[in-house]
């Protein structure tokens, strides 16, 4: 039972330290738009996406105002388009005719982002993911709330090499297209090793074709929460610190758990998961550096960083899975540099380099997130920056990611504004020494040693 003093609390944490819930994702198969003939392809995965979300956001706004609890963003996922639009689509601009149709469906229900303009490519590339791929500049330019992602390795399959190659390119083309804002498209995309199929986070966002027709998965965020929390636990050790998070992400994960089940029932669609991820904002409060700062660091990026991190995702983790049964999609700490004051920070003062950010994401929940480079950084630069985090994910069984921004006329020192969610970010420097006869090699590293569990 939940007492009076639980909804004072619940009731602080909203009103005082950033508490909401990120995002409600509703996730639309597909599969049976799937025809050969282009503008009935175009047709159905509009009227379908239409029908399906046309009450999301309406009933996102009721619960809302009827619990007081925020919610900032009403989203959408979709079955991969690679795999949607294979028969139908025969050239690169083809598929860029279905971004533009995802774009108009999620204009129409007013969702904030629509994602799953994705291939799957961890072992091999079929000539639909290959045209998708090639799609990704133009797609991202030419729409506004589209997100893409793609998946290029896994534990077990290994590294598709040809695609980590591909991408350099591709994430430089998709920041030319866009340089007159600011290379934003790039933070529209993201490239994966073990990507989930039910994740609600955007921009890796699709719904896997092992997922039913339509489903509700909710992220909940609450780094101010735990920062909050943790002002009392100055000094004590760390099973008292451990304690206190679980505690924490157990009071703030029932929260997305009310939300999600409130949003089944008003939409008759089944619920998913909860994602547990405290998910940072760039507000003052709303930040996982400053969780960090409480535990002992100085700033984030200094010695005992990794652990500290590696600490508070795991006990995310065991504090999540006591308030819901049904816990999924990334889970524990992102740590994206934009979207996080503290970070931020970090960065400026000189305490925190890419390099460390790479060893971090050995325990966090992604990986290297909405980080701004030099937009001169060669395209084989930004394939090795992915090889090397694929592999972390590949070896350690995890989850991993890159979100990397190479802003177009901007160098190391400068700043870019995105706005919003996504923040503000200063240019980081990145490792310029040569590559490319490594890059250039093609074919895929096999899956280690102990992928092989059968």
């Amino acid at each position: 039972m939940i007492n009076i003093y639980e909804v004072l609390e619940t009731n602080e944490m909203i009103e005082k330290e950033n508490l909401d819930v990120r995002t409600i994702t509703l996730g639309i198969s597909l599969l049976s738009c799937i025809d050969s003939d282009l503008e009935r392809l175009k047709e159905k995965i509009y009227d379908r996406i239409t029908d399906v979300a046309r009450d999301l956001v309406t009933v996102g706004q009721e619960i809302e105002r009827e619990y007081g609890i925020p919610i900032v963003n009403k989203r959408i996922s979709v079955t991969p388009i690679a795999l949607v639009g294979g028969a139908a689509c025969h050239t690169a601009e083809d598929f860029v005719e279905l971004a533009k149709t995802l774009d108009r469906a999620a204009k129409e229900v007013g969702v904030n982002f629509i994602g799953g303009y994705s291939a799957l490519v961890s072992k091999g590339m079929t000539h639909s993911d290959e045209l998708l791929i090639q799609s990704i500049p133009q797609a991202l330019a030419e729409t506004d709330f589209v997100c893409s992602s793609v998946n290029l390795g896994s534990t077990k399959t290994g590294l598709n090499m040809d695609g980590v190659r591909m991408m350099g390119d591709i994430i430089l083309e998709t920041a030319r297209l866009t340089g007159d804002r600011d290379s934003i498209g790039c933070a529209k995309l993201v490239v994966f090793c073990n990507a989930p199929d039910d994740n609600p986070f955007m921009a890796g966002a699709f719904h896997g074709v092992s997922e039913a027709n339509e489903i509700i998965n909710v992220g909940v965020s609450g780094p101010g929460v735990m920062r909050k929390a943790l002002e009392s636990q100055h000094g004590t050790d760390f099973g008292t610190l451990c304690e206190t998070i679980k505690k924490t992400a157990f009071k703030i994960t029932r929260v997305g758990q009310l939300v999600a089940r409130e949003a089944s029932q008003r939409l008759n669609i089944p619920f998913g998961i909860i994602d547990l991820s405290l998910a940072p904002t760039p507000a003052i409060g709303d930040s996982i550096a400053d969780i960090f700062e409480e535990m002992g660091l100085e700033r984030a990026g200094a010695p005992g960083t990794t652990a500290a991190l590696a600490l508070l995702n795991d006990q995310v983790k065991k504090g999540g899975v006591m308030a819901s049964s049904y816990v999924g999609g990334l889970s524990g700490a992102f740590i994206p540099v934009s979207e996080d004051q503290g970070m931020i920070r970090a960065v400026e003062s000189g305490a925190l380099t890419l390099e460390k950010l790479e060893a971090m994401t050995c325990v966090c929940s992604v990986g290297l997130d909405m980080i701004a480079i030099p937009g001169d950084t060669k395209a084989s630069t930004i394939s090795g920056i992915i090889a090397d985090e694929m592999a972390i994910g590949m070896v350690n069984q995890k989850t991993t990611a890159v979100r990397l921004i190479p802003v177009i006329g901007k160098s190391v020192g400068d700043t870019v504004e995105f706005g919003g969610l996504l923040g503000y970010a200063p240019v980081m420097p990145v490792n310029s020494f040569d590559n490319r006869d490594f890059i250039n090699r093609g074919g895929r590293i096999p899956a280690p040693i102990h992928s092989f569990k059968n």
